[in-house]
């Protein structure tokens, strides 16, 4: 058997958001074969400093896993500085890596899930990313598990081969989109004109993203992600505690009903279905504002409701 991946958690000042994510976790049933690296950020400002330490008290009494080794920020790296180390660092030793953040609540398959997918797939260079969200469609008849352009990042999963091909420099990643005429199709095809004014505000300072670089960067090489039919993760995140969620009252359009069960993953043909994909895009064109006379207006609130994806 090959061994299982490194689990990488990145927490900061939520000790609830972060209980509950590791009591999903330690109900997984490959938990106590598995690896736990837990990435603690530093505080921020003295007012975040109370709740880092309680964190960081609970975090030393986590158990149920093969190891768990704890890794403390003594200064704040911020979000994507904090997951681009820390991911870095452990696909670096290990060659793939789980990844998980503090708001996100799993289902008891989704590290065997995550395995089974890492493994088919570790050797298909066109295969980027490993998606352990999805969701709500409409669309009947859903395969176990499909591939697509667009990279979800509500627990995921990677390599060391794809990682290498991460290119933080946003302006670089908005110049080569813009050559290769990739812009409305980094957009979801303009079914959600929101990704590049996302790149671009990374580029200008505005917002500190990894995931809108990371998507971007596996766009511009052509590389896929694998996404379940159904979701394996739901973000608990939204109730505007977290720096990068924004509140949303009604969640139902973002958050799945977690899976309840699970068969061993097949292997597919590494291709994009078109049929789920177009259900996809029309999902996340659905998330935008319905009456939009001023565009800056809708991008704003666009990026409210989304900025808890391009953490």
């Amino acid at each position: 058997m090959k061994k299982l991946a490194p689990i990488a958690l990145f927490t900061y000042n939520r000790p609830e958001h972060t209980k509950r994510t590791v009591e999903a976790l330690q109900k997984n049933y490959l938990a106590p074969e598995s690896e736990l690296f837990i990435f603690s950020d530093g505080a921020k400002n003295d007012d975040a400093l109370s709740s880092v330490n309680e964190v960081r008290k609970y975090l030393k009494k986590i158990s149920g896993f093969a190891s768990v080794k704890i890794i403390e920020q003594e200064h704040n790296l911020g979000l994507a500085n904090s997951i681009i180390n820390g991911v870095t660092k452990i696909v670096n030793e290990y060659g793939k890596i789980i990844v998980v953040e503090d708001d996100i609540i799993t289902s008891h398959y989704f590290l065997s899930y995550m395995n089974d997918a890492l493994d088919l797939y570790e050797n298909d260079e066109t295969v980027c990313n490993i998606d352990g969200f999805l969701a709500p469609l409409e669309f009947n008849n859903m395969p176990q598990s499909f591939f697509m352009p667009l990279v979800e990042i509500w627990g995921w999963g990677t390599w060391k081969r794809a990682w290498k091909n991460f290119e933080p420099d946003a302006y670089k990643l908005l110049s080569e989109l813009k050559a290769k005429g990739l812009e409305q199709g980094f957009d979801c095809d303009g079914e959600f004109p929101a990704h590049v004014e996302m790149l671009k505000a990374q580029a200008e300072g505005k917002v500190n993203s990894w995931a809108i670089r990371w998507f971007a960067s596996n766009y511009i090489l052509g590389k896929l992600s694998l996404s379940p039919g159904q979701t394996f993760t739901i973000n608990i995140g939204m109730d505007g505690t977290g720096v990068h969620c924004a509140k949303i009252d009604d969640d139902s359009s973002l958050n799945g009903q977690l899976v309840t069960t699970y068969e061993p993953l097949k292997k597919i043909p590494v291709e994009i279905n078109q049929e789920v994909w177009e259900a996809v895009k029309q999902a996340r064109h659905n998330t935008l504002p319905k009456q939009k006379p001023f565009l800056f207006r809708a991008l704003r609130k666009m990026y409210r409701v989304f900025k808890s994806f391009i953490k």
